[in-house]
């Protein structure tokens, strides 16, 4: 479909009374969600050829967004290029990896955090997808998983980032980490922008309730740079792509009001608070203490 709004899906509190509905249909969603999976998984075990698994994932992850009364709407997917390339979208849900593997060709991997290659046969389902696996916490094991991905990412592949890394319960869009940019810029290949909306309704993060609603997924024009540099490549892409995801989004720019956050707690800290100028006279000596203060 190539239709589709900009904005956030209402968050409105829902009708107490609506509690034992809520929780029969997150049930019903958990248990259609565990069944499908264990039998995408048992396919992907016995599944040659990496596309077809890919594929078979794909079919799995339509099912559980139609059944669970999730409609997925795909806007724009004609942007995406035909060859090589790196799409980066916004994170917001446990939900944004099924909604995009619902969503996008066969032909797309992923990069995951390594912790989740450790989680019990999700990490073996992701592997069988040819996921790509990062570590985060180690430097030089994060070193080496990110010359992996290059090295696969100029033999072709095309590959998924969730470029902020991590998600928050508020809405907002989070400061973006320059792996997936540095990649693209070294292997010569445009980046996608993918807007995600309606994940963060449907399983908010830290909950365990999900929700039936519509989600979105529109595919923004490629990015490409025009820097001489992968450095520079590197910058300009990553600028580029979160402005294109943040203008569609709709949400705030949680990095932009945290930086303003720690731009005027440095500039407070610098100046003298109310106390100590109350306290220090025009030369610098300290002003006898206040009625009531503690001498010394």
């Amino acid at each position: 479909m190539t239709s589709g709004s900009q904005g956030t899906t209402s968050t409105r509190a829902p009708s107490p009374a609506l509690a034992p509905l809520r929780i029969l249909y997150a049930a019903y969603a958990c248990l259609l969600f565990l069944v499908l999976s264990l039998g995408v998984l048992v396919a992907l075990v016995v599944t040659p050829g990496l596309e077809r698994r890919r594929r078979t994932a794909r079919i799995g992850a339509r099912c559980f967004l139609r059944l669970a009364g999730m409609p997925l709407v795909v806007i724009a997917p004609e942007r995406i290029p035909q060859g090589q390339c790196v799409i980066v979208a916004n994170h917001a849900s446990y939900l944004d990896g099924v909604v995009l593997t619902a969503a996008l060709p066969p032909r797309f991997g992923f990069v995951i955090k390594r912790e989740m290659s450790d989680v019990p046969l999700g990490g073996l389902l992701l592997r069988r997808l040819g996921s790509e696996f990062v570590e985060r916490f180690d430097r030089h094991r994060g070193a080496v998983d990110a010359r992996r991905v290059l090295r696969n990412a100029v033999g072709g592949h095309s590959i998924v980032f969730f470029p902020e890394g991590t998600f928050k319960p508020q809405p907002g869009l989070l400061r973006f980490h320059t792996g997936a940019f540095a990649t693209a810029a070294r292997a010569g290949c445009p980046v996608v922008p993918v807007v995600l909306r309606g994940t963060r309704v449907a399983l908010t993060p830290g909950g365990f309730l999900p929700r039936p609603t519509r989600i979105e997924v529109e595919v923004l024009p490629p990015i490409t740079s025009t820097a001489t540099s992968a450095d520079a490549a590197t910058v300009e892409l990553r600028d580029l792509a979160r402005a294109a995801i943040l203008e569609r989004l709709g949400e705030p720019d949680l990095y932009a009001s945290s930086a303003d956050a720690d731009s005027n707690a440095s500039a407070s800290s610098a100046r003298p608070s109310r106390d100590v100028e109350r306290r220090t006279g025009p030369g610098g000596g300290v002003l006898p203490a206040q009625e009531g203060e503690p001498q010394g």
